[in-house]
């Protein structure tokens, strides 16, 4: 525990008589001082009026006050001899320290969390066996697109702690204002949002168990129209500029009418991730414009909204689409090649999405014999391309050049310098999760919801992982050419020889 001095502010209130003397008349001893002090500097006059135009006060007056008030005030601050007029006595507050705050926090979240698995658990347990696998994937469906959200969050605010304890002006890469959001306020973003989410499902659980369907139904319609309103509130509250960074940085995803700037391929590339989420939010906003939340109807095949519907694969290649269109429009601007290049390999997904959404619409012996085949082709080359570009191009280890010497200085990054370890779980992961990737892709293997979720999060940590490299790559390039820019400004020791010997010549030639 702390302890905390609070000193409370004092007030003293003036008035045309000193506390010793009443009346004007200046007492004896005050006398005797001004008639010294007059004869000393020769000046006949008042003393320091006060502001109700009273007498002069005699500073041998308030000395002897002073002196003869102090007992009383120091005991009136221990409680003895009742208050004193117009002062309040100094409060000793005691507060927590903030690794305790942080701790009980922390507590309190936990014990939230387990009560809600403790509740949503019970609700499950009192529906019937046929409908419980039914029941728990709609559930599923409306939340778990939520909380990849709020992981993402949290992953993002520890790429901007350790952005912040290292070298990285990640705020002069992303060109953001000085009101941006910092790790804490996305911490507490993150943990606001983990908090009502399952409290949401929570609810959503046991109001269907105990058969308030109506009120079941209404629990994610809710929770989704508070958070839109949220995020398109044009109120100051709820970080506005921040938001507004962010929807005008969308908007320029799905127009890319104008020059492409590194914040909006980097948010889109975090969108290609995100590609299940945006499918899942697209699945239950059908679900609830179509009232068919807490029901069965969307179970059939054939339904607006069902797993067969044509809107899945549509939703999930949209990202790819996006970051194709801005490669597109980055080789207009820059006549690079390696922009064609990269919008192959986003083009390399579209087969893969659409190629396992065919499954449902063709005969079986048709996939097994033919697209199937053609499914695993084209995941294979979507991985490895992926794979090559994030090494190679995002983060630029030219590692097929240099195959795992990572004893060169040039091949380590400023973050994680000298630990060798992290490099090879970089690159094995990326290339594991790559591959598996693909998988989550496929919308005719979408049944599986739990083995679906946990790829999908595993996405989001080989996404995390990905941004460190890819946000230090930038900052050294812009680095690196302002160094070269500040170089060529500045003229070379010849450039600087031949200025001094022409102007040497100059006067030279002007003395003859």
């Amino acid at each position: 525990m702390m302890m905390v001095y609070l000193p409370q502010a004092m007030s003293f209130q003036r008035s045309g008589r000193t506390d010793m003397h009443q009346g004007n008349a200046p007492t004896p001893h005050c006398k005797l001082f001004q008639q010294r002090h007059e004869s000393a500097i020769g000046f006949r006059g008042p003393w320091t009026k006060q502001r109700n135009g009273g007498q002069g006060i005699c500073p041998e007056d308030q000395r002897v006050s002073a002196e003869t008030q102090a007992p009383r005030l120091r005991a009136q601050r221990l409680g003895v001899g009742g208050e004193m007029k117009g002062a309040s006595v100094p409060a000793v507050v005691i507060m927590p320290s903030p690794i305790f705050l942080w701790r009980f926090k922390a507590i309190l979240f936990l014990l939230w969390g387990l009560c809600c698995c403790k509740i949503g658990w019970d609700s499950v347990m009192r529906m019937s066996v046929d409908l419980r696998d039914l029941f728990l994937y709609e559930a599923f469906l409306y939340y778990n697109p939520l909380l990849l959200v709020a992981l993402m969050i949290w992953l993002w605010g520890v790429n901007l702690w350790v952005f912040a304890q290292s070298s990285v002006n990640y705020v002069k890469v992303f060109d953001l204002a000085q009101t941006h959001l910092s790790h804490r306020e996305m911490w507490r973003c993150a943990t606001w949002l983990t908090l009502i989410v399952p409290t949401s499902m929570t609810a959503y659980l046991y109001l269907y168990s105990h058969g308030e369907v109506s009120l079941a139904a209404s629990q994610p319609v809710l929770l989704y129209a508070i958070l839109l309103m949220i995020l398109l509130s044009p109120f100051d509250m709820f970080y506005l500029s921040s938001r507004f960074y962010f929807l005008r940085t969308v908007w320029r995803i799905i127009l890319p009418l104008q020059a492409i700037t590194f914040p909006d391929f980097f948010l889109a590339d975090i969108f290609t991730s995100m590609s299940k989420v945006f499918s899942d939010l697209e699945r239950s906003v059908c679900r609830m414009v179509n009232r068919q939340v807490a029901t069965i109807a969307w179970f059939e095949a054939d339904s607006i909204c069902g797993s067969h519907s044509i809107a899945i694969p549509l939703v999930l290649v949209l990202p790819y689409l996006c970051r194709f269109f801005q490669c597109l429009r980055q080789y207009k601007d820059t006549k690079e090649k390696t922009c064609l290049l990269n919008a192959l390999k986003y083009s390399t997904a579209v087969p893969v999405i659409f190629l396992s959404a065919l499954k449902y619409h063709v005969f079986p012996e048709q996939w097994v014999s033919f697209y199937r085949p053609l499914w695993l082709i084209s995941a294979v080359i979507n991985s490895l391309y992926s794979f090559y570009w994030d090494i190679k191009r995002d983060w630029d280890l030219s590692v097929l050049t240099r195959i795992f010497m990572f004893k060169s200085p040039s091949t380590w990054t400023n973050l994680l310098y000298g630990r060798t370890w992290v490099y090879y779980w970089v690159l094995g992961s990326n290339l594991v999760l790559r591959c598996t990737w693909t998988y989550k892709l496929s919308a005719h293997l979408r049944h599986n919801y739990l083995t679906v979720f946990v790829i999908t999060a595993l996405e989001m940590v080989r996404r995390f992982q990905w941004v460190f490299f890819r946000v230090e790559n930038e900052w050294n390039k812009m680095t690196a050419k302002q160094n070269f820019e500040m170089s060529s400004d500045m003229p070379s020791e010849g450039d600087r020889l031949l200025e001094s010997s022409s102007h040497t010549s100059s006067e030279g030639e002007g003395y003859t």
